[in-house]
């Protein structure tokens, strides 16, 4: 699992296109966050055999980032262009449902941007140390 973690002062986005065929249609959904905590993640063949173990890394470095930057609204983006490995979709979607409601039941407000969707983003990050970290797990 690849991650880079972007603290945003604001996050919005548009789905634009679908690249997974099949999937629910989602064409121009949008979202529109302040104050939040981004999770630009890509799931890794290799995830799929230690799945619960990825899943509790996400989580806990989610909760170790968003203390940091005192934030407790997540925004769970795939973004599958951080490895040349890939786990398939419907893993990674179950992972990143997993995730939402692990960190929902430890009291933190969690969006997914539509999954298997390009996006127009609109995205304000500061410039701060841990405002943009990375990942590998």
């Amino acid at each position: 699992m690849k991650v880079l973690f972007i603290y945003c002062k604001q996050f919005g986005f548009t789905a634009t296109i679908n690249t997974i065929e099949g999937l629910s249609e989602n064409k121009n959904v949008t979202g529109f966050y302040e104050n939040v905590q981004t999770a630009f993640m890509h799931a890794e063949e290799d995830d799929v055999a230690k799945n619960t173990e990825v899943e509790k890394k996400i989580v806990k470095n989610l909760k170790w980032i968003c203390g940091k930057n005192q934030v407790k609204k997540v925004v769970l983006h795939s973004f599958a262009h951080l490895s040349e490995s890939k786990a398939g979709h419907e893993f990674t979607m179950q992972l990143f449902n997993n995730i939402e409601i692990r960190m929902k039941n430890a009291g933190y407000e969690v969006y997914q941007t539509p999954f298997g969707y390009f996006l127009d983003l609109q995205i304000e990050a500061p410039g701060f140390s841990l405002a943009r970290v990375f990942k590998d797990i």
